[in-house]
């Protein structure tokens, strides 16, 4: 009979559903590590074999893909030594974090780089609790073998000081796309999204410069497509299943650590209860059918298992499911071939998350953003600005473009002049959902969101982290070429 681990030891001695390693002060790769240190992250090439036969080389933390499960605890000072064992200075990033900006990870900000076969040791207060998780922050450009591209990605689960624990075991779930290629064009739908009301200006703006840059002859600028999915660093059929029993209440832990896709999950007659967004409790827990994950997001979700079978869990997406994107949840006493049902079309709305009926906070000042792509303007890649301003493509510092004043509620009023879905995102602060394609919308906080082609959205934040602050969109290539503006604090 099949032994089922209790939450506490299923936490203990699992980590990650497929098989990587809990990364814990007792068990943490010790070797040529510094006693005092509670934690190494070593960033290393490694072989990492997604399916049999099938054996992909990468960049990696650790030697292994995804990285290893590190469980902080809530403002519980941690030290971390991190370990630089390849020939390219690096920065590693402590994403969704209320860091300072020496710890933060990213050279725009000013965080040293960990030099090539050299050591950094950073010392830090984990917060807030949920689901963070941390990653290189190179920029990539053409090379789809760096950056975000490569294995460098591992969660972060940060213990709140309560628990209520309305659940019976966890399963730390990272979806992640192997072997990038590029492409001319081929945006994915955008039908997924609610509300789906575009701005009649935003998009005759667009168009209107699009079709410009065709009509000189220009190609569509490069987009990214890849030749292998996975979720925990295995191919669908490939990796151990999740083994559940009937009536489990199972918490699903889902990072979408893609460099620049947007996923989807499914569960063939199971519903999701979305309990977080990004690690931060939602307001209105909801059940849904399917979720949608922008690149950099994380949900934290509950599944009762109450449909007993071999199933899988999987992108909507069919070709990119069968090329990898989906793992087996099988039932106890349950065998036979996986079965996949395409559930009924179902959209996406943040605000099925919010606080009913409630409005935010006044801001104190409003910042309007405006996005917008040059296509195929640098050498062959689409140019992002930011009200007119694309970030240099240079490691060197620049002035910040938005100024803060400590304690202040800022609203950043977005606008996208473009066909294409941006996960935005706000570094070393959280913040809260106001409004929606015109809908407005509270309680619901995050550290990146979706904004849709054509579309407006509102989030506020307060400034309570000094230091630069970058804000960016989290696909690789957009964030690479423009994409991305400072604020800071005055």
């Amino acid at each position: 009979m099949e032994r089922f681990e209790s939450r506490r030891e299923f936490i203990r001695t699992t980590g990650l559903a497929a098989g990587a390693l809990l990364l814990s002060p007792k068990n943490l790769f010790a070797a040529g590590a510094d006693a005092a240190a509670d934690y190494t992250v070593r960033i290393k090439a490694a072989p990492i074999e997604i399916a049999r036969d099938v054996i992909l080389s990468t960049i990696t933390y650790n030697g292994q893909f995804p990285g290893s499960l590190i469980r902080f605890k809530e403002d519980q000072q941690v030290t971390v030594d991190i370990f630089n064992e390849t020939d390219t200075p690096e920065q590693l990033h402590w994403h969704g974090q209320k860091v300072s900006t020496d710890v933060d990870g990213s050279a725009e900000e000013g965080t040293p780089y960990i030099p090539a076969h050299g050591r950094r040791r950073i010392t830090f207060t984990p917060n807030p609790a949920g689901l963070r998780f941390y990653h290189t922050h190179n920029r990539a450009g053409a090379d789809l073998s760096t950056g975000q591209y490569s294995g460098q990605v591992g969660p972060v689960y940060i213990e709140p000081k309560e628990n209520p624990g309305r659940y019976d075991r966890e399963v730390f779930l990272v979806l992640k796309e192997f072997e990038p290629t590029l492409s001319r064009g081929g945006d994915m739908p955008q039908d997924f999204i609610s509300p789906s009301a575009t701005d009649k200006i935003l998009k005759e703006t667009g168009e209107a410069s699009m079709k410009a840059s065709l009509a000189k002859g220009m190609p569509h600028g490069y987009e990214v497509g890849y030749r292998f999915f996975t979720i925990n660093g295995r191919m669908l059929g490939h990796g151990e299943p999740i083994r559940v029993k009937q009536g489990e209440r199972v918490l699903f832990h889902i990072l979408n650590a893609s460099a620049t896709e947007i996923r989807s999950l499914a569960l063939p007659g199971h519903f999701f209860e979305v309990t977080a967004l990004d690690g931060n409790p939602v307001p209105n827990p909801t059940h849904v059918p399917v979720l949608w994950i922008g690149t950099a997001e994380r949900i934290s979700a509950i599944v009762e298992m109450n449909h007993p079978g071999v199933w899988i869990l999987g992108d909507l997406a069919d070709d990119d499911r069968r090329h990898g994107m989906g793992i087996v949840v099988e039932y106890a006493s349950r065998s036979g071939k996986p079965q996949w049902v395409k559930p009924k079309p179902f959209r996406w709305d943040y605000a099925n998350f919010a606080k009913p009926t409630a409005s935010a906070t006044d801001p104190d000042e409003t910042f309007d953003m405006t996005f917008a792509k040059d296509n195929a303007a640098e050498e062959g890649f689409n140019r992002w600005t930011i009200n007119g301003v694309g970030y240099p493509m240079s490691n060197e510092m620049v002035p910040a473009s938005f100024h803060l004043k400590q304690g202040k509620r800022y609203r950043i009023r977005m606008r996208n002049a473009s066909d294409d879905i941006h996960p935005i995102h706000l570094h070393r602060h959280s913040f809260e959902l106001t409004n929606l394609a015109g809908r407005k919308t509270a309680g619901v906080v995050k550290d990146v969101v979706m904004l849709g082609g054509y579309q407006q959205l509102e989030v506020d934040f307060v400034a309570d982290n000094p230091g630069l602050t970058l804000f960016h969109c989290h696909q690789q290539l957009h964030m690479d070429f423009g994409f991305m503006t400072l604020f800071d604090y005055v």
